[in-house]
């Protein structure tokens, strides 16, 4: 029985990358071997046990043979005879497809410590063609490495562009589509997955909402950019160096889904798009099954952020209407996302990444007045059910007028 340091822990290393995570391959053994040294079996389609101290994935060597469409349509085969290298050749890039042993000599039959020195994500075999899936984690990776001079290679490109073109990318399940764009959205360059996914065809199968934007025009005295699509990639990326969290960038993702729907005779301008937009969003998470928060941000960002990018000239009772409607007293974290998903907005425009946004700050600045606001015992005594509200929205104008007039 010999055991392996393998994928993503061999390849960071060589980077020079914190690893984050270890897995390991074991070959020669059976489950009943691992069960016998305390280790605990939890994989459901194949045998993977967690070491009894580390915790950390030990999984036996293992081949994979195709039967029917989609991620899901393989067979499994272990043994005691299944070789390190057989094992390696499953796996989708080569970068992904080194093993180290107890001794440190890495084992590399795919040449992947080449493509990581020549920046290129290539896939290991014609194997992968099998599950679509990889289709999304190229993306993914390359949305991780692109900012260190990565690129997809370009007969694995033509590669992903045949598996969509062949109907591949329609046999992909929601929940794994989410699973892999959620962590693509985490890394440090989200549209460049975006941009892969469009230019080999997967985006209009995975997300036909934000594909249809690309094309679009918006007004050039607003948006210099002009296309739409566009403008969301600058706007993401804005939130990626920014650092926000994934549910804000989800947010910048799709607050303008509903440019896309409106008529070309209007175009480029788009009236009430942000309201336009809201069943599209709505289709698009319950479709993948974003979680609630994500959701929630998306369709407040769609709705409400024209009304931020309008914060100098908003009257005070305007102001207050935009801070109820968002529920900002009640959720003022959420409501702080909103904002940053606006400013993203904003920023994300051909030219003016480093543009003031004054706008933030005074909606800011009404919000601190307002949420200070409070009704004393005496100003309640006398109120009962919704006047006690009426008179703490009275109270919460009048500051209003006095901090941001």
């Amino acid at each position: 029985m010999n055991t392996y340091l393998v994928g993503g822990a061999v390849r960071d290393r060589l980077l020079g990358r914190p690893v984050a995570e270890r897995d390991w391959v074991v070959v020669g053994a059976t489950p009943a071997d691992l069960e016998a040294r305390g280790f605990l079996p939890v994989g459901k389609d194949f045998p993977v046990f967690l070491h009894p101290q580390t915790l950390e994935e030990y999984a036996l060597a293992r081949l994979e043979r195709k039967i029917a469409p989609g991620y899901r349509g393989f067979t499994t085969l272990f043994s005691p005879e299944v070789t390190l290298e057989q094992d390696l050749a499953r796996r989708d890039l080569t970068i992904n497809a080194m093993a180290q042993d107890a001794a440190g000599n890495i084992f590399d039959p795919f040449g992947g410590r080449a493509d990581l020195e020549r920046r290129l994500l290539r896939h290991v075999s014609p194997a992968f063609a099998e599950d679509p899936v990889r289709i999304l984690r190229v993306a993914r990776f390359l949305a991780r490495f692109a900012p260190l001079g990565f690129t997809i290679a370009a007969d694995t490109f033509a590669l992903m562009r045949r598996m969509v073109e062949a109907g591949e990318a329609d046999a992909l399940v929601p929940e794994r589509v989410w699973r892999e764009l959620a962590r693509a959205l985490d890394e440090p360059s989200p549209r460049s997955a975006i941009d892969a996914l469009r230019e080999c065809g997967a985006l209009r199968v995975v997300l036909p909402e934000l594909d249809a934007l690309f094309g679009v025009p918006q007004r050039p005295e607003w948006h210099p950019e002009v296309d739409t699509g566009e403008h969301i990639m600058l706007a993401l990326q804005i939130a990626a160096m920014r650092d926000a969290p994934q549910a804000v960038r989800f947010a910048v993702l799709v607050h303008d889904l509903g440019k896309a729907l409106t008529p070309r005779a209007e175009w480029p301008r788009h009236h009430a798009h942000g309201t336009l937009g809201l069943p599209a969003i709505e289709a698009l998470c319950a479709r993948l099954r974003v979680p609630q928060e994500h959701r929630e941000l998306g369709l407040l960002a769609s709705r409400f952020h024209t009304y931020v990018h309008r914060g100098l000239e908003l009257r005070t009772s305007t102001l207050l209407e935009l801070l109820e409607h968002a529920d900002a007293f009640r959720r003022p974290e959420r409501f702080k996302e909103f904002l940053e998903a606006c400013e993203c907005d904003a920023r994300g425009r051909g030219g003016l990444a480093d543009a003031p946004y004054p706008q933030r700050a005074r909606v800011e600045q009404a919000f601190a007045a307002a949420r200070a606001v409070a009704l004393s015992a005496d100003e309640r005594a006398d109120l009962a059910g919704a006047a006690i509200g009426e008179r703490l929205r009275s109270k919460r104008l009048a500051a209003l007028n006095i901090a941001v007039p």
